[in-house]
């Protein structure tokens, strides 16, 4: 069936996210989903000036591998919490608040 209008383009280009999806866990974000809402959304249009080809078929896509294994890389180690530090107490200062010099005008 050759292509007459934008919906149906939409509507054939799922194919290739779909073939993706179909791969992914359980959970995976849905492209295809996302096209034919935007295919609905769309208003009517007129027909392209002419007939497009069908789009070809998704490929065949090979099994996804498994996750990898999880390994702990550092052995060993023990975690424990830190006292909070105490605060130091702040010297007096040898110049007292009323010996403040003023500079005006540089």
């Amino acid at each position: 069936m050759p292509i007459k209008n934008i919906k149906a383009l939409l509507t054939q280009a799922t194919n290739f996210p779909a073939a993706i999806e179909a791969k992914l866990p359980e959970g995976a974000p849905k492209i295809s989903t996302m096209l034919l809402d935007a295919a609905d959304k769309i208003p009517q249009v007129p027909d392209f000036p002419m007939e497009l080809p069908d789009l070809p078929a998704p490929p065949e896509l090979p099994e996804m591998p498994g996750a990898p294994e999880l390994k702990r890389y550092v052995t060993r180690v023990e975690v424990r919490p830190t006292p909070a530090p105490t605060p130091r107490p702040i010297p007096a200062s040898p110049v007292g608040p009323s010996t403040v010099i003023e500079r005006r005008g540089i």
